[in-house]
């Protein structure tokens, strides 16, 4: 544990973060701290908060939750990879912590829904992983998921733009949305995507975390 808390400190976390991400040894435990962290609705506007701001303010979307992973896994000895997936026009990115258990793909990440959360390791390249997440990536019964990126590597990324950072990250958002995509979906098939009935439709909306703003105006 000294190890992984000497590592932190390095990547300029404060000793107090240090020793939580420390107890962190599998990414199975860190997913089970990512998903612990209350979800980040930005009441108060766009945020893309570093490790440290998410640590201090207790909440956090799918970026900044892999943020948290990323910096957990270096702290336990594996590489930073982040890995994006595009999106179609009309829905949002998902971002991923990616990591390896000997030959085989796995993914750490923070989504609201239950269906585009951890992948365990059986995955023999990141296409494989990245399609495991297809036919889940739902919005309005369309299948949205079109592109995944080559993973980031946050070892060649200053540890100031996302571990410390206390302004948003958007150098490192911009990283990942620029970075190499490749296409999932085959040229001509894309307007044959069978919609999602109305069970799956609802399963997809199932949320761990209520938007307290979106309550509000349901109340």
């Amino acid at each position: 544990m000294d190890r992984r808390i000497a590592r932190g400190r390095k990547l300029g976390l404060c000793e107090a973060s240090a020793e939580r991400l420390a107890r962190l040894e599998t990414p199975e435990d860190v997913q089970d701290f990512v998903i612990g962290i209350p979800m980040n609705f930005e009441p108060d506007g766009w945020t893309a908060y570093s490790v440290e701001g998410v640590l201090r303010e207790n909440r956090a979307h799918c970026i900044e939750a892999a943020f948290v992973a990323a910096c957990a896994l270096a702290m336990a000895g594996r590489p930073p990879l982040l890995l994006d997936m595009g999106a179609a026009e009309g829905d949002d990115d998902h971002v991923i912590a990616v990591f390896r258990r000997g030959r085989y793909w796995g993914a750490i990440s923070k989504s609201n829904g239950p269906y585009l959360r951890f992948r365990d390791p059986i995955y023999r390249n990141l296409k494989e992983l990245a399609l495991s997440y297809f036919s889940e990536y739902v919005k309005d019964g369309r299948k949205m998921l079109r592109t995944y990126s080559v993973p980031v590597d946050l070892r060649k990324v200053d540890p100031g733009l996302w571990v410390t950072r206390e302004k948003s990250c958007k150098e490192v958002i911009d990283m990942l949305t620029n970075a190499r995509h490749f296409n999932l979906v085959p040229r001509g098939q894309e307007r044959r995507l069978r919609r999602v009935d109305d069970i799956e439709s609802r399963a997809f909306k199932l949320p761990e975390y209520v938007d307290p703003a979106t309550a509000r105006v349901v109340t």
